[in-house]
């Protein structure tokens, strides 16, 4: 009982970061959704650092939500209803999801609407310095 071809090449995807400017987004597939990729600049990463965690809904530091300050790299699923929330949107900076307002912060976390918690962190890691596996 091994997982068949087509199921292993959506196990793991790899993005070549030196294609994506500072301050840009970039989405991907992954696993059948998408993935937002965000090449932080240095005051959006201080903007990060500068919420105060105990006024979040979700509480979670920047530092918890990602490897290297300047990727952030989470799912593009809104945790209210499964919508794809638009980026560089919003009150805050971050992604804007339409269907029913919810607003995330530049550091994926919801800070007003109705999702319950921040958008989804998957598994990755940096194997070099301008290469990201998902997964």
């Amino acid at each position: 009982m091994s997982a068949s071809a087509d199921v292993l090449a959506m196990a793991k995807v790899e993005v070549d970061l030196s294609t994506i400017p500072e301050g840009k987004n970039v989405i991907i597939k992954w696993r059948g959704k998408p993935v937002f990729i965000r090449h932080r600049t240095a005051e959006e990463i201080a903007e990060a650092n500068k919420v105060e965690i105990s006024s979040l809904r979700d509480p979670q530091s920047d530092d918890d939500r990602v490897q290297k300050p300047e990727w952030l790299v989470m799912l593009g699923v809104c945790t209210h209803l499964g919508c794809v929330p638009i980026g560089e949107a919003g009150d805050y900076g971050g992604w804007f999801c339409p269907c029913h307002g919810s607003h995330y912060d530049i550091s994926g976390r919801i800070r007003r609407g109705p999702a319950p918690l921040n958008l989804e962190i998957p598994a990755y890691e940096f194997p070099e310095e301008d290469k990201l596996i998902i997964g």
